[in-house]
């Protein structure tokens, strides 16, 4: 089943061909000029666009033009009069996937349009098939590259040697039951590089098991870590296991650990030294066989210099260090990582993006990236939900701004702050701004996409994205 629309200025043509399409299983959409029909295309989308090629207001030509350059992932079939072949060899020319001309029986028509949803259907599955063979041709270039180090990680993309050098820690410690502190900003990939480890280790059957100490109060935290007997606290209905009996035979990943109030790192220094805990409110010890690694944001030189956490628990963690380096320095990765972004993003974009210019790749280097590679994919996503065309240019790209004194550059200077994630703090304004939208158009969501500057499919994007029913 397949979306397509229909231009003609005759009522009856354009009725008589959105039956026949209906009745073969198809969505059908339809304008009497090209203009309106140009504004269909741009609010709902269409895989077909059919067009007569004499028209009033613009022809034929005119609106092949218009879709070839807009729409370039849209077919178009041109129907033209008996006399005027001449125009439709020109259509041809200038994009036309096929052309009709009248009269016709409904069984001519039909065939031509089955061709052309089965050629573009087979378009794309080629297009898919050699971005694939891309990635495997590169993939084993880079594996008869010596003496560089091939990442196996397929979601860590680096190049640069800040990255190679990762990639040599990640492979040492893995082999090993040690446990790992690995030190990054925000938005590094510090739980990646955790995944990666737990996957190439002799642990990887078992459980990886995340923990994130920053966002839980130290009660609950307490409760996730060790479990909890019942009637240990209010509400607490019955035994619960905590993660690192969870964790058993795996990996448990405690993410901001620098974050865990004095009296869990009491707990946590005896599990990491004696292998065993007691529930809370319970008196039974339970041994435990996990292999933990842990993260913080904070630098190493940071983290037990008058912060509250303990010396004795940071040497504990502080076995094998990791650091990430900030996106920042090691901005040679960045092309690789925009096309990383764009291969793992375009189908759920529902984006016609194959590249990224020169231009905006420069454009993206030039800036400092506060937050990191998440908020280059972040940036990545937006693009692609905006634009279609099959190459990203620089336009596409958010406006990027000098912070004060021109020493930082942030996307926007208002929205950090200490303590808050950058990426729920713009997500949340987001949000906030599609529904504020839909309240004052009433949940019409063309209106709705006209306020907030969104083509009609990108509001319905982030619509389903947040949720946000209409």
């Amino acid at each position: 089943m397949a979306q397509i629309l229909i231009i003609d200025d005759h009522d009856s043509m354009r009725e008589g061909l959105e039956l026949l399409l209906r009745r073969r299983g198809h969505r059908t959409i339809s304008a009497e000029n090209g203009p309106s029909g140009l504004d269909l295309l741009e609010e709902s989308g269409a895989d077909l666009v059919i067009t007569d090629l004499k028209m009033a207001k613009m022809n034929g030509l005119q609106v092949l033009k218009e879709v070839r350059e807009r729409f370039p992932a849209t077919e178009v079939l041109v129907i033209t009069a008996y006399g005027t072949i001449e125009k439709a060899v020109e259509a041809m020319k200038l994009g036309a996937a096929d052309f009709l001309t009248k009269p016709f029986s409904s069984e001519e028509f039909a065939v031509k349009v089955d061709r052309l949803l089965h050629t573009r259907e087979e378009r794309e599955r080629l297009r898919r098939e050699n971005r694939t063979l891309r990635v495997e041709n590169t993939y084993l270039r880079e594996e008869q590259s010596e003496p560089r180090v091939v990442p196996r990680y397929s979601e860590i993309i680096g190049e640069s040697e800040a990255m190679q050098n990762v990639f040599r820690w990640i492979d040492r410690v893995a082999r090993s039951d040690s446990t790992v502190m690995i030190y990054g900003e925000s938005g590094t990939g510090k739980e990646l590089v955790a995944r990666a480890i737990h996957a190439s280790s002799n642990r990887a059957e078992g459980p990886f098991v995340r923990v994130n100490c920053g966002a839980l109060s130290e009660s609950l935290l307490d409760s996730e870590l060790f479990g909890h007997e019942k009637g240990a606290f209010t509400g607490a209905e019955r035994r619960r296991r905590g993660r690192f009996e969870l964790a058993s035979d795996g990996t448990l990943f405690l993410d901001e650990v620098a974050t865990v109030a004095p009296q869990t790192q009491i707990r946590l220094l005896r599990v990491l030294q004696e292998r065993e805990l007691e529930r809370v409110g319970g008196e039974e010890t339970i041994s435990v066989d996990v292999r933990v690694i842990a993260a913080t944001n904070q630098p190493a030189h940071e983290l037990v210099s008058g912060n509250g956490f303990r010396e004795d628990l940071f040497y504990r963690l502080h076995v094998v260090p990791i650091t990430l380096p900030p996106l920042r320095d090691r901005k040679e990765d960045i092309p690789h990582l925009v096309n990383h972004f764009i291969e793992k993003l375009r189908d759920r974009t529902c984006s016609p993006v194959e590249e990224v210019t020169t231009c905006a790749l420069s454009r993206l280097r030039e800036y400092d990236w506060p937050g990191n590679v998440r908020e280059l994919e972040n940036v990545v996503e937006r693009a692609l939900v905006l634009s279609d065309q099959e190459e990203l240019s620089a336009d596409e790209l958010p406006p990027f701004e000098r912070g004060e004194g021109g020493a930082e550059q942030r996307m926007d200077p208002t929205l950090t702050s200490d303590g808050l994630d950058l990426n729920q703090v713009v997500e949340g304004m987001e949000e906030r701004l599609l529904r504020k939208a839909l309240d004052q158009s009433d949940g019409v969501k063309a209106e709705a996409a006209r306020l907030l500057g969104l083509k009609p499919s990108a509001l319905y994007y982030k619509l389903e994205k947040y949720g946000i029913e209409a």
